[in-house]
């Protein structure tokens, strides 16, 4: 490979893709510069990282948690996720593992290696030349596209709950194992804690 050196990436952000109705995006951002790495992944993984970066306790394990608890049962480390190539616009991805002293570079769908190094707490990297070709540079203010409840799929809005009722949801909503909608509850309590 031409470009050798690493350059870290860090999550800023997972939004609804504006360009595929049920895709989603995860955005990853240099931590020593201003570009953006916008990756587009699936609901399922998207809902995996999400779970992983707000601490969320499934009732069971999702199916990152399982392969996590798979590695850290026959002793093998997570070190670190590069996102190592571009081809047609689908971005791939390794994890290297550490076992005994050795390591192992192993392929990855790259929203699986992210969601896998969430729950890891590990460094992802790419290249250059990854960065060069895909990255974006946001100008001003900060322009992630949310789900935004405009009309959400039973009519609520959870802005009208108290935050007694929202810890209470959020719980059920665990329990029955609904992430997506335990996301947004989850964002409606960050926000109000923000606030207050």
């Amino acid at each position: 490979m031409a470009d050798m050196n690493k350059i870290e990436l860090d999550i800023v952000a997972i939004s609804h893709s504006v360009t595929k109705s049920h895709n989603y995006a995860v955005v990853l951002s240099e931590i020593e510069g201003t570009r953006r790495l916008p990756i587009v992944i699936g609901g399922f993984e998207a809902q995996a990282i999400a779970v992983a970066m707000e601490r969320m306790a499934p009732n069971r394990p999702l199916t990152h948690d399982l392969f996590k608890n798979t590695l850290e049962a026959f002793d093998i480390d997570l070190k670190e996720v590069i996102i190592n190539a571009l081809l047609d616009g689908i971005f791939y991805a390794k994890l290297v593992c550490l076992k005994d002293g050795d390591i192992f570079e192993i392929d990855s769908r790259t929203s699986d290696a992210i969601a896998l190094a969430v729950r890891f707490n590990c460094p992802i990297y790419t290249f250059e030349s990854i960065l060069e070709s895909a990255g974006v540079v946001l100008e001003g203010e900060e322009t992630t596209v949310e789900a935004t409840p405009k009309k959400s799929k039973k009519g609520t809005s959870f802005a009208t709950y108290s935050m007694e009722d929202l810890e209470d949801l959020l719980q059920e909503v665990l329990d029955e194992e609904d992430y997506e909608k335990a996301a947004k509850i989850r964002d409606e309590i960050n926000k109000r804690q923000k606030n207050s």
